[in-house]
């Protein structure tokens, strides 16, 4: 029997059945059908928040047999609150009918997702036995990056830096970590992490060896970045072009060049890295979070029943 309830999902209740060994492979399936062309998204929406330093976003994509749109909130002051600075939810709909499947709390599913993106470049882009991770970062982004990474990864070294040495020493401590200034974290890395707010690079490309990966997250919107302009002259790689070349400051502002999407490579292009590190800049895109969604809640109905079932 069907009713028109409407399940909303709470963080507790995604936690419960997202995972990194399910999230990872739905994100590389969701990257390669995206640069396929079997998916839909515009590029976000995005409006300031005029008494405040922070933005509100809209992110629809139609993916297969589910559509759906995240909203989300970026308020950078919320730090100093002891708050998440993203909150969002996400509105799940059949693609066929239109009929609303669910509404979930989306700032997990973006913390999550954000990491597995970043696994699948790492796996994809990364030397087959890395053994050096560095992490610019110690917030909400480095935690999930860590756990992300443990699934296909395992290093033997990892060394971080913050611009706040005491949360440095307390991720450090928590993943046995060393704690390092910025340049001896990346000097010889093998995999390298940009997970700051930084507005001005922090990662600068005369650190880095020639088979490095960087995968930068941090910088988000035209007017910010993470990286400098040699770093960037590295193989660039993105989620989306239209959508980095629209929102990426590490790309814009250093005028880079984008050789590919990285659903391309997954499904088969080339790229030649001429003995250049390899640079993974990520936006974040709707696809990855309405394929996140559809795990949800596929994994939700599987474990409670449909909404409406009796």
């Amino acid at each position: 029997m069907r009713t028109d309830k409407l399940p909303f999902l709470d963080e507790d209740q995604v936690r419960a059945v997202l995972s990194y060994d399910d999230l990872i492979p739905a994100i590389r399936q969701a990257l390669m059908d995206f640069s396929a062309g079997r998916a839909l998204q515009p590029v976000r929406t995005v409006m300031r928040v005029p008494s405040n330093t922070g933005w509100f976003a809209v992110m629809p994509a139609i993916y297969g047999a589910v559509m759906g749109a995240k909203m989300v909130a970026f308020y950078p002051g919320n730090v100093a609150l002891q708050k998440h600075t993203h909150m969002a939810m996400i509105q799940l709909f059949r693609s066929d009918t239109g009929e609303p499947l669910a509404v979930m709390d989306g700032r997990l599913i973006t913390e999550m997702r954000t990491a597995a993106v970043s696994a699948v470049a790492v796996d994809l882009l990364a030397r087959s036995q890395p053994k050096v991770l560095a992490i610019l970062g110690s917030g909400v982004q480095a935690r999930s990056h860590v756990q992300a990474l443990a699934k296909i990864r395992s290093f033997q070294e990892i060394r971080v830096w913050s611009r706040s040495p005491d949360h440095a020493q307390t991720f450090a401590a928590e993943i046995g970590a060393q704690v390092t200034t910025a340049e001896q974290a990346v000097s010889g890395a093998d995999v390298v992490l940009a997970l700051t707010s930084s507005p001005e690079p922090i990662l600068f490309g005369k650190w880095l060896k020639q088979d490095a990966l960087v995968c930068a997250i941090g910088a988000s919107t035209p007017d910010r970045r993470e990286l400098d302009d040699e770093t960037m002259r590295g193989v660039v790689l993105v989620e989306s072009r239209e959508a980095a070349l629209r929102e990426a400051g590490d790309i814009l502002l250093a005028r880079a060049q984008v050789a590919a999407e990285i659903g391309e490579v997954l499904n088969g292009a080339q790229i030649d890295r001429l003995d250049r590190p390899a640079v993974f800049k990520s936006v974040g895109i709707a696809i990855e979070d309405i394929a996140a969604a559809k795990l949800v809640y596929d994994k939700f109905t599987a474990r409670c029943g449909a909404p409406g079932d009796a």
